[in-house]
């Protein structure tokens, strides 16, 4: 097997020591050095001062939890770094220990058997950690929101009943005149904004329930906790709202797309960065955010073609703007939803319509351009003969009598 480096290391990362192991080659002869170095800033400092007195070039450091990034953030601007997937470098079951494992590891770097993971610059990153955050703080409004919910219904206040947003103008007012002492159903529908669909005699009758003193406190702790995550996060919108400045162009060029606005884009931009160039295709780039259904097949018979988990942020992320976007009727996603929705449902439909978002965003990045739609009748220009007698067999089966003929 081809050598591809004579001089690599491998480097088995821990919460408190890195474990590394130097593989040097010279000619037929390989050997090994081991040593072991702590996590601080300064063990790792001295990590890297050895790997380059070893005449090192190359190092992976295996992707376990967050313990590999101080390694990787003081390495990186002495060697070549290379983070490896977990999962495709295990090694075989049997005698196992830190030193084989990061030996296994150099052995792997130095033919070249390791698929490197992506790993973004220093902006993009920084810009990661702020979208993944906003995105960890509306979940947890998501969260308090569902247990006002709760504390509602159990006061037998049906304000969802009768209000889209619990949250909203109209339904915080209801709570903070609850948590006031306010009981009687005519002064809090008084609180209801006058363009709330329904009517009087409803508002009363689910504002009719029984909160005491424990729902009104309950409320009122969830309600704190509901205002503080909504001045964090506008704190952050506008925190990244100034880190994506440098980018400008590429937000508005992503922002053609449709169901892609300012959050959408700005996730978008965090997860893949603006160089689509390390992902040899847009295939490549399908299959790195786990949009691609799995292979497996045994025997010529396939078992499960299921998308494989993993990659959440990016993955929620763009399902959620394919439901924004095939609500535009005329345009070729919501082509592409109605047409597989009809075969597969619609939650495969709706993957398959953020796949090909995810294909479009490529090659806008890849070759600068904004989105060109296809049109709502792509599919009936591509299938244009198929689809005239499947129309003229509908005829038929109607009973009547028809004949296909071309217009000039």
């Amino acid at each position: 097997m081809t050598v591809q480096h004579e001089c690599c290391a491998g480097l088995d990362v821990h919460q408190r020591t890195v474990v590394v192991c130097v593989r040097r080659q010279r000619g037929a002869e390989v050997t090994y050095s081991h040593q072991t170095f702590g996590t601080t800033t300064r063990d790792l400092c001295g990590l890297g001062d050895w790997l380059v007195a070893q005449s090192c070039t190359h190092a992976v450091i295996e992707a376990t939890g967050v313990y590999w990034k101080p390694v990787w953030y003081v390495l990186e601007e002495r060697l070549t770094l290379v983070l490896a997937y977990a999962a495709a470098v295990r090694q075989l079951k049997g005698r196992k220990t830190d030193a084989s494992d990061a030996q296994w590891l150099a052995d792997l770097l130095a033919h070249g058997l390791i698929q490197p993971s992506f790993v973004p610059p220093a902006p993009i990153r920084e810009l990661r950690d702020l979208t993944r955050t906003r995105q960890q703080l509306v979940r947890e409004v998501a969260q308090h929101t569902l247990r006002i919910q709760k504390i509602l219904d159990d006061a037998s206040l049906k304000l969802t009943t009768v209000l889209t947003d619990v949250l909203g103008v109209s339904g915080r007012a209801v709570i903070r005149a609850l948590i006031a002492g306010e009981r009687d159903p005519a002064r809090l529908a008084d609180c209801v904004h006058p363009r709330v669909r329904a009517g009087r005699a409803a508002l009363e009758a689910a504002f009719d329930g029984r909160c005491t003193s424990h729902h009104a406190f309950l409320l009122q702790l969830h309600l704190d906790q509901v205002e503080a995550l909504d001045a964090a996060i506008a704190r952050l919108e506008a925190h990244i709202g100034t880190h994506v400045a440098p980018f400008r162009a590429t937000l508005d060029l992503l922002t053609t797309l449709p169901g892609v606005k300012d959050t959408v884009s700005r996730v978008l931009l965090a997860e893949i960065g603006p160089d689509v160039s390390r992902f040899a295709s847009a295939g490549h780039l399908l299959s790195w955010a786990h949009f691609c259904p799995r292979r497996d097949e045994s025997a010529g018979r396939r078992r499960s073609t299921r998308v494989l988990p993993g990659h959440t942020w990016l993955k929620t992320t763009l399902i959620q703007a394919a439901w924004a976007a095939v609500k535009r009727r005329d345009t070729y996603l919501h082509a592409q939803f109605v047409r597989l929705r009809a075969r597969r449902g619609p939650k495969k439909a709706i993957v398959a319509v953020a796949a090909s978002m995810l294909v479009a965003v490529y090659y806008m990045l890849k070759n600068g351009v904004p989105y060109h739609d296809l049109g709502a009748d792509y599919f009936t220009r591509r299938d244009r003969d198929r689809r005239a007698q499947y129309l003229l067999r509908q005829l038929q089966t109607l009973g009547y009598e028809a004949q296909l003929r071309d217009v000039a």
